[in-house]
């Protein structure tokens, strides 16, 4: 049995999906499939620079800067963003599935399906917020569908507030998502699943929040 990958149609037909894939023989349109993801990061990501998403460290210094130097610091601001939207797109759809892979002993390649859906996901999330910091001047880690207006009340340091603000209702639906489709095609039973799920997301969080505290200061620092 041969299945193609397509991740749009995935989200509206999930079991069948499931199904399919774990009948399948070949794959088909991996790497297509993930060259579009990839893509799609990039000009997202490349779009909200552009939009000025991000750049208040830019114009907090602009008083000092004429303004070629400004539009160069811009310039540079958003191909940082174009190769960080590439590197962590590549990390989300190949290195969750390695772990995944040694972990389960699914096909790699399998995991990799899983992997994109995950990714469209998160693209999705970044989607949606982008309206509310262009109109309501939220950060992403204070996003009404995350923890992190919560965390914000609750703590005065960066970081937490960084860590809960990467929870958020797409995130959990992730978790679901990856327990139901290992789930599926491995014999692991789902109580573990889960712990070693959840244990992943929580390191992904902390990985995110300290990348996120990081980032005020290196892009401080660069265009400081």
């Amino acid at each position: 049995m041969t299945y193609r990958s397509n991740v749009f149609k995935f989200l509206f037909s999930t079991e069948d999906h499931l199904f399919r894939i774990k009948k399948a023989e070949k794959l088909h349109n991996l790497w297509k499939m993930n060259s579009l993801l990839l893509l799609s990061a990039v000009i997202l990501y490349a779009w909200m620079a552009y939009l000025g998403i991000g750049t208040n460290f830019l114009s907090n210094g602009a008083v000092g800067l004429t303004p070629l130097e400004y539009e160069q610091q811009k310039f540079w601001f958003l191909i940082g963003r174009v190769l960080y939207a590439l590197l962590i797109a590549a990390f989300i759809l190949f290195i969750p599935s390695l772990i995944y892979y040694a972990i389960t002993g699914i096909p790699y390649q399998k995991l990799v399906i899983l992997q994109q859906v995950v990714l469209l996901v998160m693209l999705l999330e970044r989607l949606i917020w982008i309206p509310l910091a262009l109109f309501n001047g939220l950060d992403w880690y204070v996003s009404p569908l995350s923890l992190g207006i919560i965390a914000s009340y609750l703590f005065d340091h960066a970081y937490p507030i960084y860590f809960f603000g990467a929870i958020s209702l797409f995130q959990i639906w992730i978790i679901w998502f990856q327990v139901t489709f290992i789930g599926y095609l491995s014999e692991i039973k789902k109580r573990w699943l889960w712990v070693i799920i959840v244990g992943l997301h929580i390191f992904y969080w902390a990985l995110a929040a300290l990348l996120a505290f990081a980032d005020q200061y290196i892009i401080n620092g660069w265009f400081g």
